[in-house]
C-alpha cells in the first residue's frame, strides 16, 4: 500500500507550534478529509478549534506503508506521526 505523508504545523493554544505528519491512502486527495483527520487528531491532544487549512498542511510525498501504521490506517483511515510539541 502506498500512502500520503502530509506536513503539518499548528499553533497550539499556548502559542507553541505542534509539527505532525498526518499519514493516509494515496488516493484520498480531498484535502477537507485529511483536515478532517487532523482535526480529529487536533481534539485528541485537546487543541480543537486551532487553525487547520492549506497553510499549516500540506502534501509531502509518497511512501510505502510502514508496518507500525497498516493496522491504524485500515482501522481510521489515517495515521499520525507525532514530531515536535504533540504532548
Amino acid at each position: 500500500m502506498k500512502v500520503a505523508v502530509w506536513d503539518t504545523y499548528v499553533t497550539k493554544k499556548d502559542g507553541s507550534v505542534m509539527h505532525f505528519d498526518i499519514i493516509a491512502p494515496e488516493e484520498i486527495k480531498d484535502t477537507t478529509i485529511i483536515y478532517g483527520y487532523g482535526r480529529e487528531y487536533l481534539k485528541s491532544k485537546r487543541q480543537e478549534g486551532q487553525p487547520l487549512t492549506s497553510k499549516q498542511c500540506r502534501f509531502c510525498h509518497i511512501e510505502t506503508v510502514r508496518p507500525e501504521w497498516e493496522a491504524e490506517i485500515k482501522q481510521k483511515g489515517y495515521f499520525i506521526i507525532e514530531m515536535e510539541n504533540c504532548k
